[in-house]
């Protein structure tokens, strides 16, 4: 089986796929992988051969932004058009050379669907954050004024897709393009039990669990309580890390913290605290009581699947489904504020009432009991095979 696999370039929507085309070219199959340099390694060492996407003229010169994608719809349809249209000639020239049986795109990496249309390959989804119908958008509610703005904003973005009809992409709406439907091959990498909603999803969904790799690093336990605090690179708000410092070097606790790219800097920390730039996730929340996090997708996944309640503290809507999520499960809490109190408080909360863990150690079960990528090797396996 050959496939053709479409990522964008962010470690949340890269790290996930790579146990699946891993498992894929163990397997005796190509997997010819489009992304970023940034991420060619992990891509290779998963025994795919990478294709680079860096260096064509984008046309917008903030195409990172990555706030802005999730806030804006008609810079995120301008980025779409400007990127598959950018990537057009190579994604056609490489399809045309590979001929794929299958096209894997991420869920927001349109290009790959669209080259998919194009060419009149099979396409699946891969999805790694929830996937989203008609039910489960509840979880990420726009508001009336968001509906206003995007009413207004038609016409730029039919314009933008008519420059997609003139180079030969069969696009009709803007829907067609950002939404899957229930006829939508799709892997999702979570748990039925944790996806909302997801009686309402066909059996062309896939729930195959998260991809959780293992322990590099081992941590060691140095109290009885170990709280984890990680945000990402979203939260650089100085005074929430200085609130937990003060919060928790009060406790007997022992206290992570992995702060990123943050270039804060914080003095005479107490004993029970070590701050770092980063550290093995995983070796961290297999020994954790406690996970204070942004809520991203992987991150969330990767506590409740080591059977650790969550202190919830969203930065993006994205995120905020995944806490409501959590919430609605008995997981963990949403913190109130980044007050010493409140942070401290909720903390006492998860750490010492059992329903937390034993609702997170639920979740957990649900994740372990999935088929993983075998199934999904499976899944891709049978479409290549009868195209559908």
């Amino acid at each position: 089986m050959k496939i053709a696999w479409f990522c964008i370039p962010a470690h949340g929507h890269t790290n996930p796929t790579l146990g699946l085309v891993k498992t894929l070219t163990e397997a005796g199959h190509q997997v010819w992988y489009f992304s970023f340099e940034e991420f060619r390694e992990k891509i290779e060492n998963a025994g795919a051969s990478f294709i680079g996407c860096d260096g064509y003229d984008f046309e917008m010169e903030d195409k990172g932004n990555a706030d802005r994608v999730g806030k804006d719809k008609v810079y995120a349809t301008e980025l779409l058009v400007s990127s598959t249209l950018a990537l057009d000639e190579m994604t056609s020239r490489f399809v045309d050379e590979i001929k794929p049986d299958v096209v894997v795109s991420d869920s927001v990496a349109f290009w790959g669907k669209l080259a998919a249309m194009k060419h009149g390959l099979p396409y699946v989804s891969s999805t790694t954050t929830f996937a989203f119908n008609k039910y489960s958008a509840k979880y990420m509610q726009e508001s009336a004024w968001d509906i206003v703005r995007m009413l207004t904003a038609m016409p730029r973005i039919n314009k933008q897709l008519k420059r997609l009809r003139e180079k030969g992409y069969p696009v009709k709406n803007l829907l067609e393009i950002v939404q899957n439907d229930n006829d939508t091959n799709t892997i999702v990498y979570t748990s039925k039990y944790f996806q909302p909603c997801s009686d309402t999803f066909s059996d062309r969904y896939h729930f195959i669990g998260p991809s959780i790799r293992p322990v590099v690093e081992p941590m060691e336990k140095t109290s009885d309580k170990l709280v984890y605090i990680s945000m990402g690179t979203v939260n650089q708000n100085r005074e929430f890390y200085r609130n937990c410092i003060n919060a928790l070097g009060q406790t007997d606790w022992q206290v992570v913290i992995s702060m990123g790219t943050n270039p804060e800097r914080f003095d005479n920390l107490p004993d029970n605290i070590q701050i770092y730039e980063s550290v093995d996730q995983m070796a961290v929340l297999s020994i954790a009581d406690a996970f204070i996090t942004h809520c991203g997708m992987n991150s969330a996944s990767e506590g409740l699947y080591y059977q650790v309640p969550l202190i919830l503290f969203p930065q993006t809507p994205e995120q905020d489904a995944v806490a409501k999520r959590v919430e609605e499960l008995g997981g963990g809490v949403r913190l109130k504020s980044i007050s010493e109190e409140d942070i401290l408080q909720a903390l006492q909360q998860i750490i010492y009432e059992p329903e937390y863990k034993n609702n997170a150690t639920k979740i957990s079960e649900s994740f372990r009991s999935c088929g993983g990528a075998e199934e999904a090797r499976a899944f891709l396996e049978n479409i290549a095979l009868y195209g559908a």
